[in-house]
């Protein structure tokens, strides 16, 4: 049975992965935002706020790990472009009542096509580091909630809103 490709944008009319020629689109500042959290447990938590980990400091650690994870996308995720990025910040924060760090970054940049894969790869590198980091200590940590908040630039805008009930919802 024949398989209509034409409008899927990474497969040519063979069905074969390719890059999309983002060549025509206009080149316009793009932002993006993405998050992740990383449960850590109580003795990790308190741990971390001493900066007694043996590895060192891990939200400083996480921190870099993430900016660097957010410049080598294009090496890690197959289809991606090799983008010149403005801007890559990561956040890492120890929440101690929930016993987490959860990490934010933001990256930006001028051109022709987005950046939010930049921005889900930067917390996702820098939440495999805090583990990295923790686990001599306790296997016992999970990440969660790796996701994009927010992008902005291109021709869809996306931000995620989280009404008081608990129910997601996206606007675009």
């Amino acid at each position: 049975q024949a398989r209509n490709y034409s409008q899927l944008t990474h497969v040519d009319g063979q069905g074969k992965a390719q890059m999309v020629d983002v060549g025509a689109k206009p080149s316009t500042t793009r932002l993006a935002r993405a998050e992740a959290t990383v449960q850590v447990g109580e003795k990790l938590t308190q741990l971390i706020a001493d900066n007694q980990v043996a590895k060192g400091d891990v939200l400083t650690v996480a921190q870099i790990a993430g900016i660097m994870g957010a410049k080598r996308t294009a090496e890690l995720i197959p289809l991606c472009h090799n983008i010149s990025l403005s801007s890559v910040k990561v956040q890492a924060t120890l929440l101690k009542t929930e016993q987490s760090v959860r990490l934010e970054a933001t990256v930006r940049c001028s051109g022709q096509t987005g950046v939010e894969m930049e921005a889900l790869t930067a917390v996702s590198v820098a939440a495999l580091t805090v583990y990295d980091m923790c686990k001599a200590v306790s296997h016992d940590i999970c990440i969660t909630n790796v996701r994009l908040l927010s992008k902005s630039g291109g021709k869809r805008d996306f931000q995620r809103e989280e009404p008081q009930n608990g129910i997601v919802t996206e606007v675009e």
